[in-house]
């Protein structure tokens, strides 16, 4: 969430600012009416209380000089009523003005640059030349015939965008999964392992709630949901809670399965496992100082990025944009792997900085002498899972049709 001090200091700035996100001019001059509103309120009930202070202690003096009260107890009594009611509506507006700004993007960073959409990404750097097939190279979804992916049986057991990976596909997965996390260990990223089931709360800290309750799977009955990646949990490990500064920077990895609906995203990548309604993934996340907060997020990035020249994945690095970044960033670096397969560049990673967004949501604190001060977070995936075995599928596909095992995979496969 945004800082309403911001919102009190200067409007106009913050608002020019979040038109850079898309923000509707009409949401902001709702947040204007309800923020002069609420501002207005406040004004009045501090006011009023420090004239009932003034009052109340007129009383004693009117006792000593034994002066009539009744003209003044009238006027505190009528003075009371004003508080209250002063009170009510501050109370209403700033419960207005917290869903307004729930609902409501994170401030890009300065240098982020200005675009509609993904197409306006910019591209910091390629790393390693795709390699010259002397076929044409096969989709994913065509080598799967391996038995490495087995779509119809994912439907069998669920239904569409879901998949069952077998054989050798299977033990590639979990290799990837025990090489990454050990990538991140020696990082300096120490392993969590969470629910992957969470609250209400937990959601609304990393601002997943409200904005995008439609992609949610909930639990029917209790105000639970399974979580559409392993930031929601490993972030909110720390909700409302101050940590010492000399703990900082936590930096954290987990491998989670996760469960989206994808309800936006209709007719996108319905063939094979790029976009699946459960997918497993290894998170990285970061909580740290506002000072830090940029060495890390360039920490998190090399991670990721070394890890795919590991594999021998050729990639791209890209700035996103302002109209691409998710709800919470405010800035993020994706990794676009080569899908030679597909002949394009792929998301495998999404690196972003949130700032002190959701740790203002998720009251996530440090202590600097005596002070209290917001946290920045950050999140990223460490690699997409499903994603890196398509890569793999793809780049290092024979013309027979087999696969070789990238060299760095080959100790965690028995």
């Amino acid at each position: 969430m945004i800082d309403i001090k911001l919102l009190h200091k200067d409007f106009d700035a913050v608002a020019a600012m979040l038109q850079r996100r898309k923000v509707d001019a009409s949401v902001l001059e709702e947040l204007k009416d309800v923020h002069q509103t609420y501002k207005q309120a406040r004004q009045e009930l501090e006011a009023a209380q420090a004239q009932q202070n003034e009052k109340s202690k007129l009383f004693g003096q009117y006792m000593r000089e034994k002066k009539d009260i009744t003209e003044l107890k009238a006027q505190v009594d009528a003075n009371k009523i004003l508080i209250s009611e002063r009170q009510e509506l501050t109370r209403t507006q700033e419960e207005k003005l917290n869903t307004i700004l729930s609902a409501i993007p994170n401030i890009p960073d300065e240098d982020v640059p200005l675009g509609a959409d993904e197409d306006e990404n910019v591209e910091i750097k390629r790393v390693l030349e795709p390699k010259e097939f002397s076929f044409t190279p096969k989709e994913h979804w065509d080598l799967a015939s391996n038995g490495w992916i087995d779509f119809e049986k994912g439907v069998k057991v669920a239904k569409s965008r879901f998949s069952v990976i077998a054989g050798m596909g299977a033990k590639i997965e979990r290799a990837l999964v025990n090489f990454m996390l050990d990538f991140n260990a020696e990082r300096g990223f120490g392993e969590v392992s969470v629910p992957v089931i969470t609250n209400k709360p937990c959601l609304m800290g990393t601002g997943q709630l409200p904005k995008f309750e439609d992609d949610l799977y909930k639990i029917e009955g209790e105000d639970l949901y399974l979580i559409p990646t392993g930031e929601v949990p490993v972030t909110n490990l720390f909700q409302d809670e101050i940590i010492p500064i000399n703990e900082l920077p936590i930096k954290m990895t987990a491998f989670t399965q996760c469960f989206r609906k994808e309800a936006g995203a209709a007719g996108r990548d319905t063939r094979g496992i790029i976009r699946q309604h459960q997918f497993p993934k290894v998170e990285l996340v970061a909580i740290s100082t506002q000072e830090d907060s940029n060495r890390v997020f360039e920490e998190m990035v090399s991670c990721a990025s070394d890890m795919l020249e590991a594999l021998g994945l050729p990639y791209k690095q890209m700035q996103l944009c302002t109209g691409d970044m998710g709800f919470s960033a405010a800035r993020t670096i994706d990794l676009e792997v080569w899908l030679p397969g597909q002949g394009c560049y792929r998301e495998i990673s999404s690196i972003s900085n949130t700032r002190d967004f959701q740790a203002r949501r998720a009251k996530i604190r440090y202590k600097d002498g005596k002070k209290n001060i917001l946290a920045h977070t950050l999140n990223g995936s460490s690699l997409a899972v499903g994603r890196t075995m398509v890569a793999i599928m793809e780049n290092y596909q024979n013309e027979d049709g087999s696969i070789d095992i990238p060299e760095v995979l080959k100790p965690y496969i028995k």
